[in-house]
């Protein structure tokens, strides 16, 4: 039979090469083993042509006749025929895609004679070359149920040749898969790996390459989907394929967040940052759908995510109900981030104005609220900054993560002109969950307190936002949007163009925004969606806040708000300090009769009385002399007294390092190992970056201590802390927060003085 092969390919070599170039090639070549697991009979048919190669060309006068033939075969056409004449009636553009299907069907492809016994050689032969698609093209007819030519052993035992033949087929696969994967051809390289795994898996053989292969698979996987969700919206099946490959990658995994092993080798970062390069080619109800399931995990990314894809589409399709949704989400997210400029925009488009101004007053986005400050001069509230802030978000930083709102043009007057959400609007009623806007940092007041603002209807949104619409300067063609505020106290609202825009990105850490870094901006700009291509090395950046807090001075309050004192409530205050000396008078008469003095004796106790002697206190004090003596004696088993010492000295020397000096010196006195080069590493990142924190511990509770009985030096202590810290950058305040740790301290004694080896936390629920 004939392969498409020639002796120079065979060695790997040109035809231009020397003797001893053959000779090296021929060694190198042959001991140059194939993978263990093909048969003898195999490498002995592959070494076979080897040696035959090597012996037709070291030949000097077999050579030359071979090179004879090979170059007229190559290089020279038929005697007397044009390069355009035909081949057996074909044009040769046809004969060349005959050739490239079939090899053999062009004469003028260089080809040798082989025994039957050598075929698998070839094959194996093929693969070393990297002609993929041949050897598929050459093996896979062999391989049909029922084959005649290998049962009727033509080619030598046939289960062996079978054997060798499906691992050269599979291994094809695999090779040309990681191939096509290379050229960016996601979705060809799962069909070739998946080919060579179900071949695998039909024949019940050769189960560690099939592993590689759905290793392969799952390493493929998030490509895939980035290639299919960016086609056209009307491959719809392709796409849908998509969204199914992402579902089994979050079922692997846990959820966004999850910290499962979905095998792809993407990190929670990792993963996040592709979600985030995902977005653009999702539409906002397939993010919708997606990410509100994921929300139910729960998964507070999901969430604020579920939340982008709610306001996106019940403000571009007009559909209140979906902001409502979005706006109880959000109360979640509430108690663990500063969401509070969300809140305020969901309650603006739902004409929920005093509850946006009250969502206001708790935001800590200081460089958002003081562009909404800005823009609200001359008002009694900051309604007006907020509805120019709020079209500007929506337009240049929640529209632009869908693909199908991308160049949606955002606008307050038309949203409020729908007569649908004017419907919607009016019969809202006050819902009780805008109560439930506790602030869970310290909260700073901007303007004047919400009680004493002038309540505001839907139609007064909607009239005021139709007014200063029209008024406004067309940002879309590159001018810079400014207000001048109404007057009139009465027209409370303003809307706005969209440019200015509020991000709240993920960290690098997994979480929303605002963290160390501060709250984070940045721009986007509209236009068509990248060539999806899977970036996993460039982290989202935030963008340190430098904006100075709005400081509430007595002087933008209005002297008037204050209130003289009820009368009812000084009569009150009378009444309880009546009663508190009656109380006293009681006590004191009591604790003199218990001491035997003169004043008549009150009712007497019943019951079984406490055994109090005043030489002796009622429970057992400390002595600190003893405390002392057992703090000092470096044998002593560390207790929960001792322990609790330790911790505390930690907390202290933490709050010294990260605090506004940066002092390292107390972090070597009570931390070792590792967790001492982390913290010092921490402490001198924070100092260049000039960012330092404030700590306080409300709470500090040891639970439990145990220690080694082999090793009395060691021991591992687990606390219940509460944290509560605030970050600053270049001086000002960038974030706070405040979490419940359950914490594991692992203790060491060196010299006699306990240090803490490794530390451990988790968020108490």
């Amino acid at each position: 039979m004939k392969i498409p092969l020639d002796y120079y390919r065979i060695l790997g070599l040109p035809i231009q090469s020397t003797t001893e170039q053959l000779q090296q090639a021929h060694r190198d070549r042959t001991l140059q083993l194939p993978r263990r697991e093909f048969s003898e009979a195999a490498i002995v048919a592959r070494k076979q042509l080897l040696d035959e190669a090597y012996a037709v060309l070291c030949d000097a006068e077999q050579r030359q006749a071979y090179d004879t033939s090979f170059l007229s075969k190559s290089y020279e056409l038929e005697p007397n025929r044009p390069p355009e004449a035909t081949l057996e009636g074909k044009t040769t553009g046809q004969a060349t895609r005959d050739t490239l299907l079939d090899p053999l069907a062009d004469p003028y492809t260089p080809n040798i004679e082989i025994q039957d016994h050598q075929l698998v050689g070839a094959l194996l032969i093929l693969l070393e070359l990297g002609e993929y698609e041949l050897v598929l093209r050459l093996g896979r007819p062999y391989l049909s149920s029922g084959s005649a030519s290998l049962k009727n052993g033509r080619f030598g035992e046939p289960d062996i040749v079978l054997s060798d033949i499906v691992l050269t087929v599979a291994l094809a696969c695999l090779e040309l898969g990681r191939e096509q994967w290379q050229q960016g051809q996601y979705e060809n390289a799962a069909e070739s790996l998946e080919t060579g795994q179900e071949l695998l898996l039909r024949e019940g053989i050769f189960a560690s390459l099939r592993g590689e292969m759905q290793a392969d698979l799952f390493k493929l996987r998030p490509y895939r989907i980035l290639e299919l969700v960016a086609l056209p919206e009307s491959h719809e099946a392709e796409r849908q394929k998509g969204l199914a490959l992402l579902q089994d990658m979050l079922q692997d995994r846990g959820g966004i967040d999850g910290t499962g092993d979905d095998q792809s080798g993407l990190s929670v970062d990792d993963f996040l940052r592709f979600i985030q390069q995902l977005r653009s080619y999702l539409t906002a109800a397939e993010q919708q759908v997606l990410f509100e399931a994921e929300a139910r995990r729960p998964s507070a990314v999901a969430t604020y995510l579920a939340v982008y894809a709610l306001l996106a589409r019940g403000f571009a399709q007009r559909q209140p109900a979906l902001i409502r949704r979005a706006k109880l989400m959000l109360i979640r997210l509430g108690t663990r981030q500063d969401v509070h400029l969300e809140q305020a925009v969901c309650a603006l488009l739902l004409g929920q104005t005093e509850e946006a101004s009250r969502a206001l007053e708790l935001s800590q986005e200081y460089e958002s609220l003081a562009f909404i400050r800005e823009h609200s001069q001359g008002s009694p509230d900051l309604l007006p900054g907020l509805c120019l802030y709020g079209e500007r978000w929506l337009q240049n930083e929640v529209f632009t993560h869908f693909r199908d709102l991308a160049k949606h043009q955002s606008s307050l007057k038309e949203y409020f002109a729908d007569e649908q959400v004017q419907a919607y609007l009016e019969e809202l009623p006050n819902e009780p969950e805008a109560n439930q806007w506790a602030p869970t940092q310290s909260s700073v007041v901007y303007g004047q307190p919400a009680s004493r603002r002038s309540p505001i209807s839907v139609n007064n949104v909607r009239s005021a936002a139709a007014e200063q619409a029209a008024n406004l300067p067309n940002y879309r063609n590159g001018s810079t949007a400014t207000i001048e505020p109404p007057l009139n106290s009465n027209a409370a609202t303003t809307t706005a163009m969209p440019a200015a825009e509020r991000v709240s990105q993920l960290s690098p850490e997994g979480r929303l925004g605002n963290g160390d870094s501060g709250s984070g901006r940045r721009r986007h700009a509209t236009g068509e969606a990248p060539t999806p291509t899977l970036d996993r090395a460039r982290p989202s950046s935030a963008t340190n806040l430098r904006v100075p807090p709005l400081d509430p001075t007595p002087s933008r309050r209005s002297g008037s708000g204050r209130r003289a004192p009820r009368l009812d409530r000084l009569l009150f205050l009378l009444a309880l300090g009546v009663l508190g000396i009656g109380l006293f008078a009681v006590l004191a008469n009591r604790t003199l009769s218990w001491l035997g003095g003169v004043v008549a004796p009150g009712p007497s106790l019943e019951g079984e009385q406490l055994q109090i002697q005043l030489d002796q206190p009622p429970v057992p004090i400390p002595d600190p002399a003893a405390q002392q003596a057992e703090s000092t004696d470096p044998t002593a088993p560390l207790t929960e007294t001792t322990a609790q010492a330790v911790i505390q000295s930690w907390l202290d020397a933490k709050s010294a390092a990260m605090g506004e000096e940066h002092n390292t010196e107390p972090l070597s006195q009570i931390l070792t190992g590792a967790v001492l080069t982390q913290w010092q590493a921490r402490a001198e990142e924070a100092q260049q970056r000039n960012e330092y924190w404030t700590y306080d511990y409300p709470k500090l509770e040891v639970t439990s201590v145990e220690t080694s009985e082999d090793n009395p030096d060691a021991a591992q202590v687990e606390a219940e802390v509460t944290e509560s810290s605030s970050s600053y950058q270049d001086g000002q305040p960038s974030s706070s927060a405040e979490d419940s740790l359950q914490v594991q301290y692992d203790l060491v004694r060196e010299a006699g003085r306990w240090q803490i080896q490794s530390i451990s936390a988790s968020v108490l629920e």
